[in-house]
């Protein structure tokens, strides 16, 4: 019940990327037969991911995930720009990735805004508008939300950052393979992804730019990737990469459609039976199997305990994260009351979930808040 967090690898994807892990060890760089077919390999998911999100393959650039992504794309883009001012706008319920990337500019002395959310979680297009200004050099507004599940309205931000002539990125990680995602149809100039959120590999993702869109180096070294980002390519990782999106793609209707009906079945009936709840995100446009619950006068440390011992894997949050005894940025940012927010859990499903681990899930959440409230 934690797919936000990770997904586990798909067998096809596993297959795929094996002969690359063995006999097709080629490195993609060199000239001779085995880096050339290595090199063939890595174009051809360079150019199923691209289809996929309708771009074009130079403008896929692989990376090691989406913290690298967030960071290339916010890092280089505001110190391209510094001429201009060098300020980010961004919102206050993104990933620390981004997050931690701005406050490093931010030490630098680069000027960030941080848009607050509604109690959904989405960002006022409007206080956006008044909150750009000629130093305005990047907006980084996320796709989907890590912890709440809620869309953002990415074509209307992008459609104003263009009107401005100011680049607009997007963390997309928890977006893309669980939603159609389209830069052609969407107004975006760059995009964050990361394999292992749709049953690809960890460890590998890639950040779309524009063609549009000049951006320099954020590693730097050899000339892979066409002199972007140097070190030797994941061609491994890659292949699997590609061969996850283009699986997630194929049945991404039907996944999605039963993946809501089994949030809505589970929201239904925790909704129901537990009292003093609070369903966190926006009710529609969010992701098929986010599910963030507040639950209160209750400890979601101790509530995560009690359902481990049963057998259901949950968070409190983003699990980059985990450990921390702070309450969540993003609960805080949507301004979910202070015996609520200590309280709140997420559940994320995922294509192997069935309508039985939804029951049994529905149970011994029941019967554990009931107990701690007891305590």
């Amino acid at each position: 019940m934690d797919h936000a967090a990770t997904t586990g690898m798909l067998p096809e994807v596993r297959a795929a990327m094996e002969p690359f892990l063995g006999e097709l060890y080629g490195n993609a760089s060199t000239s001779y037969e085995p880096g050339v077919r290595a090199s063939r390999a890595l174009e051809a998911a360079r150019e199923t991911i691209a289809e996929i999100i309708e771009a074009s393959p130079g403008e896929i650039y692989f990376t090691s995930g989406g913290s690298e992504s967030d960071n290339w794309a916010i890092k280089t883009m505001a110190g391209e720009r510094k001429r201009k001012g060098g300020r980010v706008i961004t919102s206050a319920v993104e990933h620390h990735a981004v997050l931690n990337s701005c406050a490093y500019l931010e030490k630098l002395g680069y000027g960030v805004d941080y848009l607050p959310v509604d109690r959904r979680g989405r960002v006022d297009v409007k206080l956006l508008r008044q909150r750009i200004n000629p130093q305005t050099a990047l907006i980084s507004v996320m796709y989907a939300n890590n912890e709440i599940g809620t869309i953002e309205p990415v074509d209307e931000i992008g459609t104003l950052a263009r009107q401005y002539g100011i680049p607009f990125h997007t963390d997309a990680v928890q977006a893309i393979g669980q939603v159609p995602v389209s830069v052609k149809k969407s107004p975006i100039d760059m995009l964050s992804a990361s394999a292992h959120k749709f049953h690809g590999p960890k460890g590998v993702g890639f950040l779309y730019v524009s063609g549009d869109i000049p951006i320099s180096s954020f590693i730097h070294g050899g000339a892979q990737e066409r002199g972007r980002r140097a070190g030797t390519e994941n061609v491994a990782g890659a292949v699997g990469m590609a061969c996850a999106l283009k699986l997630a793609r194929q049945d991404m209707d039907a996944a999605a459609a039963r993946i809501t009906q089994m949030r809505e079945a589970l929201v239904h009936i925790i909704m129901k039976e537990i009292p003093d709840t609070l369903y966190n995100g926006h009710p529609i446009e969010r992701l098929p199997g986010n599910i963030s619950m507040s639950f209160g006068g209750v400890s979601a440390t101790a509530l995560l305990v009690l359902l481990e011992e049963a057998g259901i894997y949950a968070s409190a949050g983003s699990a980059c994260t985990t450990g921390s005894d702070e309450i969540s940025h993003v609960i805080r940012a949507i301004g979910v009351p202070e015996n609520y927010a200590d309280g709140t859990i997420r559940l994320s499903l995922g294509r192997e979930n069935t309508m039985s681990d939804i029951n049994y899930c529905a149970a011994r959440l029941i019967e554990s808040v009931q107990l701690l409230r007891m305590i």
